[in-house]
């Protein structure tokens, strides 16, 4: 999994470089094993940008480089596109006043929107976030037809400075509450501008996500531009 989310990041022509941040020694070989590169970090990290950040100023003291963006992509995203990545980093070139940006895309199915371990979002008219949870929202109960189901994909770009910011904050009650970080900057009043995408994701949380993924990757277009390597 991690090797279909690395080499898919790799197309991406707006990535200068990538890494795979990871405290696990194996996901080291591996990556560094297919000519990848590979950031060991500390294993008390609660939070993926926690992680990110550790990775960044890493990687910056062996390259010598300041990063301008840092675009944090989980590692259980194994069907991301080049164009998603292109798309949730645009916003950031395009408006000089964002600090964040995270995809979005439908779900297709009451089960999916009911799923705890799916985090859904709810925006505005601008598509800035409103709230995320785990929990299903909006809420369906009043018998409404057409409620948006919409779920973040985790293809979370960062300005640079902004993610040690991020990391400098305080957890907050929502972000506990919830066990989604992204409320952690809504409670502070940052924008989270969401892009909308229509490709279709899935994240592997369990078995049963792994399976079907499985099926749903079998013709993807992608595979035969790195299962060679």
């Amino acid at each position: 999994m991690i090797g279909h989310v690395y080499f898919r990041s790799k197309m991406s022509s707006m990535l200068t470089e990538v890494y795979v941040a990871t405290c696990d020694q194996e996901i080291v070989d591996y990556i560094e094993g297919v000519g990848g590169k590979a950031i060991m970090t500390a294993d008390t990290h609660e939070r993926a940008s926690d992680r990110s950040a550790e990775a960044l100023l890493t990687i910056e003291k062996q390259t010598g480089v300041k990063a301008d963006i840092v675009v944090m992509i989980q590692g259980d995203e194994p069907m991301i596109t080049p164009e998603m990545i292109s798309a949730a980093v645009q916003p950031l070139f395009d408006e000089a006043s964002l600090k964040i940006t995270n995809l979005m895309s439908s779900m297709q199915t009451k089960e999916e929107h009911e799923d705890p371990a799916e985090v859904k979002v709810v925006v505005d008219k601008n598509h800035n976030a409103l709230y995320f949870s785990r929990e299903a929202i909006p809420s369906r109960k009043k018998g409404v037809d057409n409620v948006p189901m919409l779920k973040q994909v985790c293809i979370i770009p960062f300005r640079r400075d902004f993610l040690l910011e991020y990391n400098n904050m305080e957890q907050t009650p929502l972000e506990i509450i919830e066990s989604v970080d992204m409320n952690r900057l809504l409670e502070n009043g940052i924008r989270i501008r969401m892009v909308m995408r229509e490709e279709q994701t899935y994240s592997v949380d369990t078995i049963a996500d792994l399976k079907n993924v499985n099926v749903k990757m079998k013709n993807d277009p992608l595979l035969s531009k790195y299962l060679a390597k």
